[in-house]
């Protein structure tokens, strides 16, 4: 593998480990720390932002492993991967947890659906991707 092909691995492999590194912790401040904050709806809510963050994690890692898919694509769902899931995964925990803070996150509560729109389009890509790949 040439090194500039390693560096679009590397970067998945860092998203999808950092995205994993910080849902864990995320995930844990929730069942522990935010319960008795917060409602049972806001901590379903939050806990869906956690869910998402940590399957895209998955997702990033398993590509940073893919050698058939084009560098280009690659980048592409990089970059797509990393703004969803800021957006989507991020904007949930704002809204979740909004009564706890001083700004008011449902005045950004339309990034969640752009977040969403985002992942879809990184996994569309990796799906034209791998059709349009003869033998995997």
């Amino acid at each position: 593998m040439s090194l500039e092909r390693f560096a679009s691995h590397k970067k998945l492999l860092i998203l999808g480990a950092g995205l994993g590194f910080v849902g864990v912790i995320l995930g844990a401040y929730g069942a522990h720390g935010l319960k008795p904050l917060v409602s049972a709806d806001q901590l379903e809510t939050f806990e869906t932002g956690v869910r998402f963050q940590m399957y895209h994690a998955f997702l990033a890692l398993i590509l940073g492993g893919f050698s058939f898919i084009p560098k280009k694509a690659l980048n592409l769902i990089f970059y797509l991967l990393a703004i969803g899931i800021l957006f989507f995964s991020g904007s949930i925990y704002g809204l979740a947890t909004n009564e706890l803070s001083a700004f008011d996150f449902k005045k950004i509560a339309l990034i969640t659906p752009l977040g969403g729109m985002l992942l879809i389009l990184a996994w569309g890509i990796l799906l034209i991707n791998i059709l349009k790949t003869r033998s995997v």
